[in-house]
C-alpha cells in the first residue's frame, strides 16, 4: 500500500504515471521513484535552508541604529516622503553619504508598505565577488559551474512578493545591469545553468552614496537602469544638517552601548553634548555611534567625555596649542567674523561657485544652519 501511495503522489506531482509500471518489475520501478522523490525532497530542503540563512538576520537583528530617531525638519521631510512612497509599488533610489542610515530608510519603506508581511531581502552589492553576481541575484542550477554542487536560490526568488534592498547599487558590474533591468521591467529571470524562465513580483529599493548621473556619463552605469531604479529618488540628509537630532541619537547609543558592554550607564553633560553638535561628522551617524561607544568603554559609569578629531576651520590659519584655551564666547566671535568675511568675499552669495560655502569648505546647507546658529540674519549681509 505504501508503494501505491508513493506512485500516486508522484503521479500527482507530474513525475510519473501508473502506466509506467505495467511492464516493468515493480521493485526496480519503485527504486527509481524513491530516488526521484528523495532528490525532490533534498532540493526543497536546501531551498528552505537557504531561505532561513538569508532571512534569519532580518528576524533576529533590529538594525544597526534601532528605530529611526530624530525630530529635525530635514528628517521629518524624509519621513513624509517615506510615508507617501511606501503605499505604492514604485522603485525607490535612496541617496546619501555613507553612514546616514539608508538601510533604515529602506526598512521603514518596507514596513509601511502592503508588502510588510513578506520578506525584506538585503544585498550588499559591494561585497559580492564580480563572478558571483549573477548566481547571487538569480540563483544557479547544480553543475552549472565548478563548485555548484547543488541548486541555489537567488535573492530575487527569496524576495518574491516582498522587497529587495540593493545596497551600494553602483557597484553592480555593467555586464549584469542588462539582466537586472530585465527583471525590473518584465519580472522574469533564469537561474545560471537553467533555461527555465521564472517569474517574480519584487519591489526594489536601491541605495548608493555615488553620483549615479556621473557614473552614467562615464559609461559605468546604464541610463535606462538609472531611470528604472530612480522612479522615486529620496535623499537622506547628512548628520551635520540635522544637528538637533544629535543629543537624542547620542543618548540612545549610550544606552545601547551600556547594555551591549554590560557597564553602568554614564552621564551626559551639556558641554560634551555641545561638542558633538559642533562637530561636522564626515562619517555621519555611524561615526557618532563609534565615538559614543568608545567614550562608554573609557568612562563606564562616570561623566562621558568624547574624543573628537581636531577640526581646522577653513579661512583661519590660527593654530591653538594645548596650553592656549579660547573661551567659548571668544571662539563664537571668531567664527562669526570668519563667516562674515567669507560672505563679504563671495559677494554675499551662500552657495554656488565661489560662494561662501565653497570658500569655507562646507555644504551650503551646513552654512545655512551655521548662519542661523550664529544669529546672522539675511539682512545683515545683503
Amino acid at each position: 500500500m505504501a508503494e501505491y501511495g508513493l506512485i500516486a503522489d508522484l503521479e500527482a506531482d507530474g513525475l510519473a504515471s501508473m502506466d509506467e509500471f505495467s511492464g516493468a518489475p515493480a521493485s526496480r520501478a519503485l527504486v527509481r521513484l524513491k530516488v526521484q522523490r528523495a532528490a525532490q525532497v533534498e532540493t526543497r530542503c536546501h531551498e528552505l535552508h537557504m531561505e532561513c540563512a538569508y532571512l534569519r538576520p532580518e528576524v533576529q537583528e533590529p538594525g544597526p541604529f534601532g528605530e529611526i530617531l530624530g525630530r529635525s525638519a530635514p528628517l521629518k521631510r524624509v519621513m513624509r516622503q517615506v510615508e507617501m512612497v511606501a503605499a505604492t509599488d514604485a522603485n525607490v533610489l535612496i541617496l546619501g553619504e555613507s553612514g546616514t542610515g539608508k538601510e533604515l530608510i529602506a526598512r521603514a519603506i518596507h514596513q509601511r508598505s502592503p508588502r510588510a508581511h513578506k520578506p525584506l531581502v538585503k544585498v550588499n552589492c559591494g561585497s559580492i565577488p564580480r563572478e558571483l553576481f549573477e548566481s547571487e541575484f538569480f540563483g544557479h542550477a547544480r553543475g552549472s559551474f565548478t563548485g555548484a554542487i547543488r541548486d541555489r536560490v537567488g535573492r530575487f526568488q527569496l524576495a518574491d512578493g516582498g522587497t529587495l534592498f540593493l545596497d551600494e547599487v553602483g557597484e553592480i558590474p555593467l555586464e549584469l545591469q542588462s539582466k537586472l533591468l530585465r527583471v525590473l521591467q518584465e519580472g522574469e529571470f533564469e537561474r545560471v545553468g537553467d533555461d527555465t524562465t521564472r517569474r517574480v513580483n519584487v519591489r526594489v529599493v536601491a541605495a548608493t552614496n555615488r553620483d549615479l548621473r556621473q557614473e552614467v556619463a562615464e559609461g559605468r552605469f546604464r541610463l535606462d537602469l538609472f531611470y528604472r531604479l530612480g522612479v522615486f529618488p529620496l535623499e537622506v540628509p547628512p548628520l551635520r544638517d540635522r544637528r538637533g537630532d544629535i543629543p537624542e541619537l547620542a543618548a540612545y547609543f549610550v544606552r545601547q552601548a551600556c547594555v551591549r558592554f554590560r557597564v553602568p550607564e554614564p552621564r551626559l553633560i551639556e558641554r560634551e553634548v555641545e561638542s558633538l553638535r559642533q562637530y561636522d561628522w564626515p562619517g555621519n551617524v555611524r561615526e557618532l555611534q563609534n565615538v559614543v561607544e568608545r567614550a562608554v568603554i573609557l568612562d563606564p559609569g562616570g561623566f562621558l567625555k568624547f574624543d573628537l578629531p581636531q577640526q581646522k576651520s577653513a579661512g583661519s590659519a590660527v593654530a591653538v596649542s594645548a596650553a592656549e584655551v579660547i573661551p567659548e564666547s571668544e571662539w563664537r566671535k571668531m567664527e562669526r567674523a570668519n563667516v562674515l568675511a567669507a560672505l563679504q568675499k563671495s559677494g554675499f552669495r551662500v552657495s554656488g561657485e565661489g560662494g561662501a560655502a565653497e570658500l569655507l569648505g562646507v555644504n551650503p546647507g551646513t552654512l545655512a544652519s551655521r548662519l542661523k546658529s550664529l544669529g546672522i540674519q539675511k539682512q545683515a549681509y545683503r
